[in-house]
């Protein structure tokens, strides 16, 4: 059986795909982390285009303010405002780390899942994104 997760020498595509990933998300962490300070002189990403033509939540609504949050160790305000965020923020620490790491070690990850897993990693996440969309617009409002 194949370990689920493996690391490898990574080629230097996989080198520019990690550091255009590690680019990413330290980006999105450093404007989720100075996220309250631009938001007050109106310089942050505009609203969301979903809540502004209907008036309801998207799925992905409040991520922004919920990293906000979570950095300044909010955890219910952060959850509030989007029950996944937590979590979110969780892996996108992680995920920067590790890409970090395999970057300096000239390493990579890569994932083996079998056809099955992918299934059930994909049900699991629309699920989580499902229930989390629900607790927004029936109980959390944004």
């Amino acid at each position: 059986m194949v370990a689920p997760l493996g690391v490898s020498r990574a080629l230097p595509a996989d080198r520019m795909r990690d550091l255009g990933i590690l680019a990413g998300l330290v980006a999105w962490l450093v404007y989720t982390r100075v996220y309250w300070g631009l938001h007050a002189v109106h310089f942050a990403l505009p609203p969301c285009p979903f809540y502004y033509l209907t008036g309801h939540p998207c799925p992905f609504c409040g991520g922004t303010r919920s990293f906000a949050y979570m950095w300044q160790g909010d955890l219910a305000d952060s959850v509030r405002l989007y029950p996944l965020g937590p979590a979110m923020f969780l892996g996108t620490l992680l995920g920067a780390g590790g890409l970090a790491s395999g970057i300096v070690t000239g390493r990579t990850w890569s994932l083996n899942l079998s056809s099955l897993q992918w299934r059930v990693l994909t049900v699991g996440g629309v699920s989580a994104l499902a229930v989390s969309w629900a607790l927004k617009w029936f109980v959390l409002g944004n």
